[in-house]
């Protein structure tokens, strides 16, 4: 499967868990519902990588990947944090949109931070999902 499969598999996933979380949370505090989660993520993914991962994965854990994956390790479970207290607070129709500005905001960020180039269908794109979440999101 290539790497637009996967990118479809999981909008599909995270549309599930918001759904699913929405629910889970409903009479739980929202940082205790991260936490399992998480618990359970992390027994999954160890999981697979023991099953998946040969040697040569292991060695290419250099300094700088491990502080890069660190550092994306806290920023996911920022997000997350925040995403289940906005999910306890809001709607789902309101918090999942809002949450994919997340898109829009990786395209800037990669053009800032990693001079990556932006296209015209992507510079468009983005741009509509912000005024998506706009219009999603504001009462008119």
């Amino acid at each position: 499967m290539n790497w637009f499969g996967w990118a479809l598999l999981s909008a599909f996933f995270a549309a599930l868990t918001a759904i699913l979380a929405k629910v889970g949370v409903a009479d739980v505090n929202p940082n205790l519902a991260a936490a399992i989660r998480t618990t359970v993520i992390l027994f999954v993914t160890w999981g697979i990588a023991m099953f998946t991962s040969g040697k040569a994965d292991w060695t290419a854990l250099t300094s700088r990947a491990w502080i890069f994956l660190v550092a994306s390790g806290l920023m996911t479970g920022l997000s997350w944090l925040c995403y289940f207290r906005a999910l306890k607070l809001g709607e789902v129709a309101k918090v999942a949109p809002v949450d994919k500005l997340s898109v829009a905001l990786a395209i800037i960020l990669a053009l800032i931070f990693l001079g990556e180039r932006l296209k015209v269908q992507e510079a468009i794109g983005a741009g509509l999902v912000i005024v998506g979440v706009i219009v999603m999101v504001l009462k008119f």
